[in-house]
């Protein structure tokens, strides 16, 4: 049953990504088409670093991780009353506190954005304090609608929390398409505000109002959940992890490198999004509720097994995505952006960028999933201390490369950071859940999955070698197409059950639509 409840809210969450990562693909297309790679583009997506920076100080990735739990608790005791007096108490001191330092940064934005981006020149940052200050208040409407999307998704109503993010990246293209030809990258950025009251704010409050959402004015600093989501969401708060400063990092060097590697780096990290977000996010957002629930009510191992029969489908597609991005990379970019404002040499970085950065696509899928194996427990230490100490052993490394390599050293860097904590990590919750549960694990599934990439992708080399100067969606088609089959087919031979699992939802799918 549980991987059934998994399986229905995968879809419901894997459908919404994948509009929402298309749509966003739409989004980049027209910033990329409007600003191209060029100075102003630079400073648009530098200007989300201090944003996401008081996203991430207020915890606002484990909103929902840390209180569904607590309302489902109220749920299951029939005090559904409770449960809003617990919401009322938290989301209110939480407004508060993001007015205090929304209001806090603003005002110190000039002084902060020299170093945020330490390469940009004086009329670069001119600009950029500009863009942050329209978009630092949409941090209050994504926070807030987080933890009113967590008393839905607490009771498996999981619509509206899906749609939020198509809504808040189609506002981001209409405010560029509107009044981009005229204010340029401010016109995105108002796109972006606008987005995140609609969105992730406006959809969850219409759903909770029609669930009967009690949301009561007033402090009661003294409520025991107040107090106990602070002590939970404490960690992420304090702790530096590679999972967020990742993206930050890579821009403070990349503005140093050369003009326009932000901008690349960008595009490139955004095709990677693509599955990431579909695989990676839907499986994590789905399973969580699940998990929690099992784990509650002591089921540690069938938790365990749950977690790796999700982990090791999402696998196979990441490592197939993989497959096919790093082998037409450079044609899905020339598709996208186009060769009007790219020559051929930054269309060959961004495809170049995009199968580096592939190289720790798995580990962006997996730690999602992983990660929430320990929430459910109640414990946001663990992977907030990890990922701060792989922050801190990587966070030279980044420098290094980005000397030695430039974007190619910076999204290498990444890749390895990403892996080395979501290594630390299999291993860690595997001593937790399923130190005692027999069958093949998530080693198993990861040494064939390389072999068969590996043999995917040099297929791909070799088939892009042979192909004529075909348009760049045929070439990108047939030799990422032929280079996935490949892995899938290599994944087979491994003997992965997960592909003929995977080939058997499809006949099925098929079947279905025939008839």
């Amino acid at each position: 049953m549980s991987r059934r409840v998994i399986g229905v809210a995968s879809l419901i969450y894997g459908v919404s990504i994948l509009l929402s990562r298309l749509v966003g693909l739409i989004r980049e297309s027209v910033i990329g088409r409007t600003l191209g790679d060029g100075p102003e583009a630079d400073v648009y997506w530098t200007a989300f670093v201090l944003p996401d920076f008081l996203n991430y100080l207020l915890a606002g990735g484990v909103l929902s991780i840390v209180f569904i739990p607590m309302f489902q608790r109220y749920l299951a005791a029939g005090d559904e009353e409770g449960g809003w007096r617990a919401f009322s108490a938290i989301a209110n001191v939480l407004t508060g506190l993001l007015l205090l330092a929304t209001a806090a940064l603003w005002a110190l934005t000039p002084k902060l954005t020299p170093i945020i981006a330490p390469g940009l020149d004086a009329g670069q940052l001119v600009l950029l304090d500009r863009l942050v200050r329209i978009i630092l208040p949409a941090q209050i409407f994504h926070l807030t609608g987080g933890l009113i999307s967590a008393t839905l998704q607490a009771r498996d109503a999981h619509a509206a929390p899906a749609a939020a993010p198509v809504v808040y990246t189609g506002c981001i293209v209409a405010g560029g398409l509107l009044l981009g030809p005229t204010l340029g990258a401010e016109g995105f950025a108002w796109g972006v505000l606008a987005g995140s009251a609609l969105g992730p704010f406006g959809l969850p409050l219409v759903a909770a109002v029609r669930r009967g959402l009690r949301w009561r004015l007033g402090l009661n600093l003294r409520h025991p959940d107040l107090r106990r989501y602070l002590l939970l969401s404490l960690p992420v708060m304090l702790g530096f992890s590679v999972v967020v400063l990742d993206d930050m990092v890579i821009k403070h060097y990349a503005s140093s490198v050369a003009e326009g590697v932000i901008s690349r780096l960008q595009y490139a990290r955004t095709l990677m999004k693509v599955p990431m977000g579909v695989f990676g996010m839907a499986a994590g957002l789905a399973a969580f509720p699940t998990l929690s629930r099992l784990i509650a009510g002591g089921q540690r191992e069938e938790a365990w097994r749950t977690l790796v029969g999700a982990l090791r489908l999402m696998l196979l597609l990441a490592f197939t995505a993989q497959v096919g991005l790093t082998v037409a990379g450079t044609e899905i970019a020339a598709v996208v952006w186009g060769r009007a404002r790219f020559t051929p040499a930054e269309l060959a970085d961004i495809g170049r960028y995009t199968g580096l950065l592939c190289l720790g696509l798995w580990a962006w899928s997996a730690q999602m999933l992983i990660a929430r194996g320990f929430y459910a427990q109640g414990d946001t230490w663990t992977p907030t201390l990890v990922g701060s100490g792989v922050m801190a052993v990587t966070f030279p490394v980044y420098g290094l490369l980005a000397d030695r390599a430039g974007g190619d050293g910076l999204a290498l860097a990444s890749s390895a950071a990403i892996s080395l904590y979501l290594a630390a990590l299999m291993l860690l919750l595997r001593r937790r859940l399923g130190r005692d549960v027999e069958g093949p694990g998530l080693l198993d599934a990861l040494w064939r999955l390389a072999l068969a990439a590996g043999g995917g992708i040099g297929v791909g080399l070799l088939l892009d070698r042979a192909l004529p100067a075909w348009p760049a969606l045929l070439r990108g088609a047939l030799n990422g197409g032929v280079a996935a089959l490949t892995c899938l087919a290599l994944a087979r031979a491994l003997r992965l059950p997960e592909v003929s699992r995977l080939l058997g939802v499809l006949r099925r799918k098929l079947r279905r639509g025939r008839a």
